[in-house]
């Protein structure tokens, strides 16, 4: 049986821009973009994760504003519950521990990107908002 994981995902809202990520080559999904997070750990809410994850990944601070509809993908060796918020860039100074690039983009544009599978439908869904 292969691992199943529950994720969360910001979709950062910085300067009327909105903040892409890259996967480094060493992570699974190689050079695919994602909205930055991570897993939820035992006894953390889905917002307090979000907070920690991108402040362990980028060294920002983020307002957590609203939840938009999970993603349920199958990759072939791992399963994903994407779940994605919106959220506000409030502080810090911007620093990619993890990840080989980032990008401000226009909303219209993050459909350009190489996108993680799982994080195309919310690209989809978030442009349309």
């Amino acid at each position: 049986m292969i691992p199943h994981y529950r994720v969360v995902c910001a979709i950062i809202h910085q300067q009327d821009k909105i903040l892409a990520v890259q996967r480094s080559e060493n992570m699974k999904l190689p050079l695919k973009w994602e909205f930055p997070g991570g897993k939820i750990e035992p006894n953390e809410s889905e917002q307090q994760c979000i907070q920690r994850e991108i402040k362990e990944e980028l060294d920002i601070d983020i307002e957590v504003l609203q939840r938009l509809n999970p993603v349920l993908h199958d990759y072939p060796d791992f399963s994903i519950e994407l779940i994605p918020y919106t959220a506000k860039y409030v502080g810090g100074e911007l620093k990619l521990k993890e990840h080989a690039q980032h990008r401000l983009l226009d909303k219209h544009e993050l459909q350009e990107l190489d996108w993680a599978e799982a994080d195309v439908p919310i690209v989809n869904e978030f442009i349309t908002l």
